[in-house]
């Protein structure tokens, strides 16, 4: 890989994760914001109550944070201190 591919490819995943972030921050605001309203009716269409809802809403963020952390903003992170190493590198 060259230096330019690396550094786009390190872009891409910095705004994927902001991206995602604002997203999962909306998402919690509106699913805190609605949740009376949501669970009732996510009771009467899907035949569910709020404790088999909850646990599935809680695993839901905790997979978009583990996506977020592990699989998007770990890789990026690597990717720009390996960039910002050969930079220094290249200097001397």
């Amino acid at each position: 890989m060259t230096i330019e591919t690396l550094r786009l490819t390190r872009d891409i995943l910095l705004r994927i994760f902001i991206i995602g972030f604002v997203f999962a921050l909306l998402l919690g605001l509106v699913t805190m914001v609605g949740w009376n309203t949501w669970l009732g009716l996510a009771g009467d269409w899907f035949q569910t109550d709020p404790a088999t809802l909850t646990p599935l809403v809680l695993k839901f963020f905790l997979n978009v944070r583990f996506f977020l952390l592990f699989l998007i903003l770990a890789p990026a992170l690597a990717i720009h201190w390996t960039l910002r190493k050969e930079q220094a590198r290249k200097k001397k």
